[in-house]
């Protein structure tokens, strides 16, 4: 299906990767050509609502900074990949996989099914040297760490989701070729191959953002990570069972439930928010993740542009308070976040739908030839500065492995 999509300008392909994470939709899906296009050049965010009551297929994403405009604040950074703030399109083809079966929405479905079918599944696998440089040294990173901590101490914020961005120029890559390595080497959930002409996501998330089935409203925050001992099933299991008893990493998820509760709130049915799962392990091919589920029943007057503007950015990005964490990121933060920390997804005919948190992630440029990628920790006062930054070299290890055929330093 990858490899038939190839020649389209624009496509968003999101798998996951066979987990049972319920609510579960399709086992993966495919979207190619383009009908109609909302973005953020010729339109506002609200005109979305029009899209969505006309019935079609939409798929598209949410960039962090266009959720800085939902909190009257303004991005000051250069946006070197170049996604646009938020881009959504009616697309021309639908393929999805669901209970085993291919489904095709298209207006020649049997003629698509041959093109697939017949299509060629050789993927050139060519990349440049690529030197990948961080934005931050360590010693740095260390630094701006106990100045966070400081206002923390003053009582300015109580968490906050510090990332760090690490980036190669004059690169080269068949984008193809490293979501396939990405996938097999790191297979996720929430994973997302998304084009929009010269600009790729090549994503692995472990996390999903939102969920909408019917009228109800599921959000799944991922706070808490321990490192996969695979070599040693005894200690595998100890690091998990560390992680689950592990005050400090419940605080942070407890308070990323709280931060998601209040905003299920404004847009849900009183008393009809719950938390449905606290503190779950979950088990990746590289970590153990802290998920909590929780669930609200929407109200019959919201509109999907006023469940967005009061959600994103999703909490487990940005921290606690959302909106002086999200000045101090932009304060303390050494580039823009783009489509990092936003979101990739879709809505499907009945209004029901499926977003993603972009994390574990590489976006790259492929006309100015750049590419970037982004890790982060939840920074409380009680973090280690040292342990932090372990931690965001253990988050990008897929991904530095992918680009250079090396682990992460």
């Amino acid at each position: 299906m990858l490899n038939w999509a190839k020649p389209f300008s624009i496509f968003s392909f999101l798998d996951n990767n066979d987990y049972d994470i319920q609510p579960r939709h399709y086992e993966c899906v495919l979207a190619t050509g383009v009908r109609s296009v909302i973005d953020s050049d010729c339109y506002h965010f609200k005109d979305i609502n029009s899209l969505i009551k006309s019935g079609k297929w939409i798929f598209g994403h949410l960039s962090y900074e266009q959720g800085l405009s939902f909190h009257q604040l303004s991005a000051n950074k250069e946006n070197k990949i170049g996604f646009p703030l938020f881009f959504f399109f009616e697309p021309q083809i639908v393929c999805f996989i669901k209970d085993g079966y291919l489904h095709i929405h298209a207006d020649k479905p049997d003629e698509i099914y041959s093109q697939i079918c017949n299509c060629s599944n050789v993927v050139d696998d060519y990349k440049s040297e690529l030197y990948i440089q961080s934005k931050l040294s360590k010693e740095d990173y260390i630094q701006t760490i106990k100045k966070l901590q400081q206002h923390i101490l003053r009582g300015d914020c109580y968490e906050i989701n510090f990332c760090q961005q690490f980036y190669a120029e004059a690169a080269t890559i068949n984008p193809f070729s490293v979501f396939t390595q990405l996938s097999e080497i790191s297979p996720n959930p929430f994973s997302a191959f998304y084009k929009i002409n010269d600009k790729f996501l090549i994503c692995a998330s472990p996390e999903r953002f939102l969920t909408r089935v019917g009228d109800e409203l599921f959000s799944q925050p991922m706070k808490g990570t321990a490192k996969r001992i695979l070599s040693d099933e005894r200690k595998d299991d100890e690091m998990k069972n560390n992680l689950f008893r592990s005050e400090k990493e419940r605080s942070e998820n407890v308070m990323v439930v709280d931060m998601v509760r209040n905003d299920l709130s404004r847009i849900s049915i009183n008393g009809s928010v719950e938390v449905k799962e606290l503190f779950s392990i979950y088990t990746y091919p590289f970590v153990h993740q802290m998920i909590s589920t929780i669930r609200g029943k929407v109200k019959n007057s919201i509109l999907f542009s006023d469940i967005i503007e009061a959600t994103f950015p999703m909490g487990s990005m940005t921290g606690a308070p959302k909106k002086r964490v999200m000045e101090l990121i932009n304060e303390y933060e050494t580039g823009c976040r783009g489509i990092f920390s936003g979101s990739v997804g879709y809505i499907d005919p009945q209004g029901s739908f499926d977003f993603n948190v972009v994390i574990r992630s590489i976006m790259y440029n492929a006309t100015s030839r750049y590419i970037e990628y982004a890790v982060g920790s939840a920074i409380t006062f009680y973090s280690d500065p040292e342990m932090e930054w372990k931690e965001c070299l253990l988050k990008g290890e897929a991904i530095k492995k992918v680009l250079t055929s090396q682990p992460a330093l």
